[in-house]
């Protein structure tokens, strides 16, 4: 996926890599992770990941499909090509998320992070279409939110983008510190926290901590009390906060909702103005997405 644009040698740098270059002057633009989607071989780092399947299989695939520049483990498994730069890590995951990490860094933008059990795409696109005549916006594709999706989505940003926003999603504990460091953002945004994912952590609580973690340099936090409880807003992370709710005082208190003609009339207060709005849905989910949005 593209658009940055590197050098092999200095990516070797950024992931403290064991290099065997057979040209230095290779840029790399593209990070692929499935040798069945290359659109820019001659561009492209493949990373052999080791997930369900082992990239390392994959690599013949890869090299038939062009891309002669790699990021693997197993030395043995490009010893058969001479016209290849390969770099040498103890783990391709853990270099895609430091390459994605060291983009992030060198660009001043506006980051806006998505997280919760649900209306995360959604959320994000409906972001996207109501900022997009104010900012020039790099945004996740599709559902790109997982240990994968999130780093190739960072690696898209590029000099011109004012606004990025990218949804993360985790599926046990210990993942969503990695997620924050590559994204960074300044804004926060925590849909609702459901029983998606439950297996993986021993409480709901458990889940909603982990969650909360993407923010925890962020400027600003906006969230729910009806999906934060059991946090006062003093252990949220966040400099600021906005909050939302259908049930008790927030900064957008939800007065009631009426349906209307296949659509949802909303009735709010905020700073002790009534505002409202109507929302061209009828199931709860997405009148919350509008709210959020």
């Amino acid at each position: 996926m593209s658009h940055a644009s590197y050098s092999i040698g200095l990516i070797a740098e950024i992931l403290d890599a064991a290099p065997v270059f057979s040209n230095t002057e290779a840029v790399i633009s593209q990070l692929v992770t499935d040798s069945r989607s290359v659109i820019d071989p001659a561009e492209s780092l493949f990373f052999a990941l080791k997930a369900q399947r082992d990239g390392h299989r994959y690599i013949s695939d890869a090299y038939d499909n062009g891309i002669r520049n790699f990021v693997i483990t197993e030395p043995g498994s490009v010893e058969q090509y001479t016209d290849v730069n390969v770099l040498i890590v103890s783990d391709p995951l853990i270099a895609l998320q430091q390459l994605a990490a060291y983009n992030r860094s060198q660009y001043d933008l506006k980051v806006l992070a998505i997280t919760g059990s649900n209306g995360k795409t959604i959320v994000k696109e409906w972001l996207y279409q109501l900022l997009a005549s104010d900012f020039n916006i790099v945004k996740s594709p599709k559902s790109f939110n997982s240990q994968i999706g999130v780093p190739l989505s960072v690696w898209q940003i590029e000099e011109d983008h004012t606004m990025g926003i990218f949804e993360a999603g985790i599926s046990k504990g210990g993942e969503m510190e990695s997620l924050a460091q590559i994204i960074k953002p300044n804004i926060g945004i925590l849909t609702n926290i459901g029983e998606a994912h439950a297996e993986g952590f021993s409480s709901h609580q458990e889940k909603l901590k982990e969650k909360l973690k993407l923010f925890k340099d962020a400027e600003l936090l906006i969230y729910s009390p009806d999906y934060s409880i059991g946090l006062s807003p003093q252990e949220l992370p966040g400099k600021t906060h906005f909050s939302w709710s259908l049930k008790e005082k927030a900064d957008l208190q939800v007065l009631f909702i009426e349906p209307i003609e296949g659509k949802n009339y909303v009735r709010a207060l905020y700073k002790g103005e009534e505002v409202e709005c109507l929302i061209p849905f009828r199931d709860r989910a997405s009148v919350e997405n509008g709210i959020i949005c």
